[in-house]
């Protein structure tokens, strides 16, 4: 396979661990406030998922409220993996691989 697939497939994967991390972290945020506190679960899924989330931060405007970040993050997150799937399959084309499973 070719290198530039390969990129773009581990790049695809790292976005699809975040979204998970991202999606645990949406429900655990359900459960309420005392769920949350001390959650060893809670809090590795925080760490994991705070360089996107400062990320979007960065890029949104101010008057987004930094409660709906998370959530701005999981579509932001999601656009990505959906644009590396597009350029996935661009690829495989450009290259004539059939089989290249997006």
């Amino acid at each position: 396979m070719p290198i530039d697939i390969t990129l773009i497939s581990v790049l695809r994967a790292l976005v699809e661990v975040a979204m998970l991390m991202l999606t645990g972290r949406g429900m655990l945020w359900l459960f309420g406030p005392r769920a949350r506190q001390g959650n060893f679960v809670y809090d590795i899924l925080t760490i994991g998922t705070l360089p996107f989330i400062k990320a979007t931060r960065k890029i949104t405007p101010k008057f987004v409220r930094d409660a709906h970040v998370p959530a701005a993050t999981f579509f932001l997150v999601f656009w990505i993996w959906i644009g590396l799937g597009i350029a996935k399959a661009a690829m495989c084309a450009s290259h004539g691989i059939a089989q290249c499973s997006v």
